[in-house]
């Protein structure tokens, strides 16, 4: 297998950081075009230029939108501005890889201090709109463009959070177990279009969204100590496992929560 046995496009939410920054660069590497979705404010679109200039260093194509990807309408003008891109374009005029790695979400305990309700029903729903139901209406959309390539890749992003639990990560463990719950059901209803669709399940990774729960420096001690290899998974392990699960030969596994952490999840 040489450094370049993939074509195309890939499209990737949540591109500007963390899982969705090596994803892009490790898919251009192997010689795929990237469409990126981020949000980013003026103080870090700074790495968004390093990262769409690195891929364009390899001889790429990175067309990056800076948007909310959980605004419907924003969502379509992205995709209506993909459709005229990919219009004519060699490789069939569509994307070969879904990536969906967006970690926006509440960081709130359901209940505080004598029985007190802290998180509230729109924090709630924010978190598992972005987090999970996000990648029903971003696929379904790109469907309906004739966007996603027959013999396609879907991947979500889950964590150990979808079946663990840790104060303050209520929200975001829902909208994990319903991101590996619409994976599930994704691959069933896209199987006949040949698209095969997993999450991945990372090990505990030091990502700026990683470093936002409370409480993140006793997690990573913990993941350090458990882990058979004795580190943290990094965003390049990662990666380097979405870019083999693209290849062709891997179009048979689908509808799977792929463990990449080293044996993390298997350590109590």
């Amino acid at each position: 297998m040489n450094n370049e046995f993939l074509k195309g496009w890939a499209l990737i939410l949540g591109a500007s950081s963390g899982f969705g920054e090596a994803c892009a660069l490790e898919l251009a590497r192997a010689g795929m075009n990237i469409f990126g979705v981020h949000l980013d404010r003026r103080g870090t679109l700074p790495n968004v230029d390093r990262i769409t200039s690195t891929i364009q260093g390899m001889g790429r194509e990175a067309l990056f939108f800076n948007i909310n990807a959980a605004d419907s309408e924003k969502r379509n003008g992205v995709l209506d501005e993909m459709k005229k891109k990919l219009a004519g374009d060699e490789n069939g005029g569509a994307v070969h890889v879904l990536i969906h790695s967006l970690a926006f979400g509440t960081l709130k305990p359901f209940i505080g201090p004598s029985g007190k309700t802290i998180i509230a029903k729109p924090q709630m729903e924010m978190t598992l709109d972005v987090m999970a139901n996000s990648l029903i209406y971003w696929t379904q959309d790109m469907l309906h463009r004739d966007l996603l390539a027959k013999g396609g890749r879907i991947f979500s992003m889950t964590s150990a959070g979808g079946a663990r639990v840790w104060k303050t990560y209520g929200a975001v463990s829902a909208a994990k177990s319903a991101l590996e719950s619409h994976t599930r059901q994704l691959a069933l209803e896209l199987g006949p279009m040949g698209i095969s669709v997993n999450a991945i399940r990372a090990g505990v990774t030091d990502t700026p969204a990683l470093r936002k729960i409370p409480g993140n420096e006793e997690m990573i001690e913990m993941a350090k100590a458990k882990n058979p290899q004795g580190r943290l998974t990094t965003t390049e392990d990662v990666a380097g496992a979405v870019v083999l699960l693209s290849h062709s030969k891997a179009h048979w596994i689908t509808g799977n929560v792929i463990g990449v952490d080293g044996g993390e999840f298997i350590v109590d």
